[in-house]
Parts: structure tokens; sequence; C-alpha cells
């Protein structure tokens, strides 16, 4: 006897769709077809699409950074994903200065385990190198954590040199990690920030201009020219905003060389024009929103196959902790860093992207699921729907409108920088390991049901 079976699906994979049942148990998948067999539950998505899991390949929860630390726990944070048909995250590991890899991952697991719904893996950011680092970065991977952020902005707090990238890039790379790059030029950003101040010029749309396109652009090239220098690296841009830095790994990538990016939904959906806005301290994130130009290329880059991955960046704060808890907004520079996004991935690329007919459902299951579960090492076991693989979908209802607002997300905040955009197609339900995790907008979850996936090497 089956624990569950999906009748009628419609599921959509990389290589197509087809149209039958999935049979679950044990959280597995265990068959695909015409399925007569009893199950103790059964869910009838005639008429609605099945796609695996979203995988949102970028989180911060609980991230301490600027003074702050996200709004969104591990509790809320997973609860939006999920609320989004995102059954797996991938977070990203921060230790505090002076702080060794190995005491940060256990910090993070003991966070993580008793509050998530969702699955999760980790990624790791380095911020400073020594020995300790160094020696430790083999026995991260063994812990399942395949990824490590490197940052090239922030200078004095998580900007890592060029001399410090080299090695890094050359020590992950030797043990089969993959190499993720915030790639902004910090030294540059430093002095326009330094230089607006000066000016007086501290509204946030002068966040965009201390971070125009050629920061974004230059430290792609830099990075893509110093990794080249290493045999076996996979490394990947992180919420890359330009369409230039996309033809840079993609050039790159045209001779022999493991490079990807990855793009978000506010990229690919928002302009610099929200910064001008009354409330755009709500809209600064790095790197910045970009000119309706740069939003048309990501789109025809995201179409063509040339971004691998769309995650959220979701780095959520109150509007109270945007302010510095001040009534006047305070300067662009003093503004924490960071938007929500992880529960609206889906609704956006399926409507602004499948909808309006700039990307295939094909391409939306390879860029928020099979992709980032084969770059992190998590496939087939997330992002596939195969016998064996672990019974994660989402289930959209295509023609569900939806006036997106803080009322109908799961966030520890009150607010959200899509407010006010009405989509078609809507995630409402969302079954992981073979559990309904969410229906109609309720979770029904308890914390700590989710699990930490490790990942697998890629040598």
């Amino acid at each position: 006897m089956l624990d569950l079976v999906i009748k009628n699906a419609k599921v959509f994979t990389p290589s197509g769709y087809f149209e039958g049942d999935i049979g679950v148990k044990e959280g597995k998948i265990v068959k695909i077809g015409d399925i007569q067999e009893q199950s103790d539950k059964t869910l009838n998505v005639q008429g609605k699409y099945v796609v695996p899991g979203l995988i949102d390949g970028h989180t911060h929860m609980e991230f301490p950074f600027m003074g702050e630390v996200t709004a969104d726990d591990f509790y809320y944070g997973t609860s939006a994903a999920v609320g989004g048909g995102v059954t797996t995250i991938v977070d990203f590991v921060t230790p505090s200065k002076g702080q060794d890899l190995l005491s940060a991952y256990q910090k993070w697991r003991e966070t993580a385990d008793p509050k998530v719904i969702s699955d999760y893996g980790l990624h790791m950011i380095i911020r400073e190198v020594n020995p300790t680092i160094m020696e430790q970065i083999p026995e991260v991977i063994n812990r399942g954590v395949m990824s490590f952020k490197l940052y090239m902005a922030y200078k004095g707090e998580l900007m890592v040199t060029d001399g410090e990238l080299f090695k890094l890039v050359r020590e992950i790379s030797s043990h089969g990690g993959v190499v993720g790059i915030h790639a902004e030029n910090g030294e540059v950003i430093n002095e326009l920030v330094q230089e607006y101040i000066m000016e007086g010029k501290v509204d946030p749309i002068y966040h965009y201009y201390s971070r125009p396109d050629e920061v974004e652009i230059e430290a792609a090239n830099r990075v893509a020219s110093i990794a080249s220098l290493v045999k076996g690296v996979t490394m990947y841009q992180v919420h890359t905003s330009t369409g230039e830095a996309v033809d840079v790994m993609s050039s790159y990538r045209s001779k022999g060389m493991n490079y990807f990016n990855e793009t978000t939904p506010h990229y690919l959906i928002l302009t610099l024009e929200a910064l001008k806005k009354p409330d755009g301290f709500k809209y600064i994130m790095s790197p910045p929103l970009r000119s309706d130009d740069q939003r048309t290329k990501l789109w025809q880059k995201l179409s063509a196959g040339d971004i691998a991955t769309v995650g959220s960046d979701h780095c959520v704060y109150s509007v109270s902790q945007k302010k510095r808890h001040k009534e006047e907004v305070p300067s662009f520079h003093e503004i924490p860093n960071g938007v929500p996004g992880t529960e609206t991935i889906l609704p956006l690329l399926f409507y602004f992207g499948v909808k309006k007919g700039k990307i295939s459902m094909e391409r939306f299951v390879e860029v928020t699921s099979t992709n980032p579960a084969k770059l992190f090492g998590l496939y087939p076991r997330k992002g596939a729907v195969v016998p064996g693989a672990d019974a994660d979908f989402a289930v959209i209802d295509p023609e569900r409108k939806v006036k997106i607002s803080p009322d109908v997300l799961h966030s520890n905040i009150d607010y959200t920088i899509y407010d006010g955009i009405e989509v078609e197609g809507w995630n409402v339900k969302t079954v992981r390991r073979g559990e309904v995790v969410m229906e109609e907008g309720q979770i029904t979850a308890k914390n700590g049901s989710g699990v930490y996936v490790p990942g697998k090497s890629l040598k």
C-alpha cells in the first residue's frame, strides 16, 4: 500500500511533460504512470500543473549583517519558502569575524534544525583567510557543504582580496567544491559612496549610482580571469544583475570553463525607478536594481539558456530595521541590504516568464529546481521526478489570479517589494517528501520537520 498517490497530474520536467499518477512511499517517489494501487492519501490535481519542488539556492535566514539580524528566522523563512512551492532552501553559513568554519557550520545546524519547515542545504561564506580556514575547507565539504561564497565587495566586512580569492578558488576546487562569487568592485564602490556622502547625496537612488553596472561587469571579468588559472573550477556568479556579466561567464563557458550565472526575480521584475519612490529604502539590495534595458537583457539570457539558476536572495529586514530604528530614512549606505523573495519566485517567474511567453515550462523547471540541485550536489534526490527521488512537488493552479500583498505571504515582515502586482498562476499545494506541508496558503507542517540534505562532491 502506498502512502500517497497524486492523481491526474500534468508533470513538467526539463525534457517535457507527462500526464499520469505519482505514487509515494516513505517520502520517495516509487511509481509513475497509471496507478490503481490503494493509498493512505490521494490528491486529485486535475487541471493543475505539477513541478518538482523548487530549490531556492540563495537565502539568508537569521543573517547577521550591518548591525542587524534578518527578520526571518528559519521557521518564518522556510514557512515562506513552502508557501511558494520551495521545498528546499540552500542557506549561507556566515561565520563571525575570527570564527572558524566548522564551528560556524555547527551553529547554523543547531539554529536551523529545530525550526525548518522546508528541507535545507548549506553554503559557506568565507570572509577571511588563515591556516585554520584553509585546512577546514575539505572537512566542510565532507559535511555536505558544497558551495563557498566569496565577496568582492563590502570592504572591511566580507570582502576578500584578489590574492585571497585566488588561493580560495584553488583550494575549494581541488576538493570538488563550488565557488560562489558576489561580483562587485568593492574598492570603487567605497570611493563612490564616500563621494556621494560628502556631497550630501544620500537618498536611496544613490545606492544605485554608487554601484553602477560597470562595477559588476568589471568584477565578473576579473574573477573569471583569476579563476581560469585554476584547473577544474566550478564557479557561479550569484544575483547577477547585468546582461554583460552573463556574457562574461558564457564566453568562458564556451572555452570549456564550468562557469554559471544565477539571477533573482527582483532584477527580472523591478527597475531602479523603485528606489525613487517614497519607500525606496525598502528596495535596497546589492547589486542594486538596474535599468529596464538590463531587465530586458536578463530575460533574453534566461530564455536562451545562458542563466543557470534563479534564486531569491531572500534577506528580509523589517521597516524598522531598514530605517535603523529611526523616524527618518537614513543615508543609503546605512540601510541594511536585502529584500524578501523566496515565496514569490514561483508566481513571478510563472506569470512574467511562462505566461508572457518569455520562457517555457521546461526552462522554468530547469532554473528553479533541476539546475540548482545539480550545481549544489543534491541531484537526483532533489530536482527530479523519477523513482527514488524525494517526493517534493509544487502544485500550480495556472489560472489562479492573485494580487501579491503581505496578507497572502508568510514572511515575518509587513511589506513586500511586489505589493500590488497581479499575477496569474499560483502555488496552491506544496508536498515535501510525500507530506502536504502547505495547502491553500495554510502551513500544515511542524517546526523542525524539514531535514538537512548534504550535498555530494562534484569530484
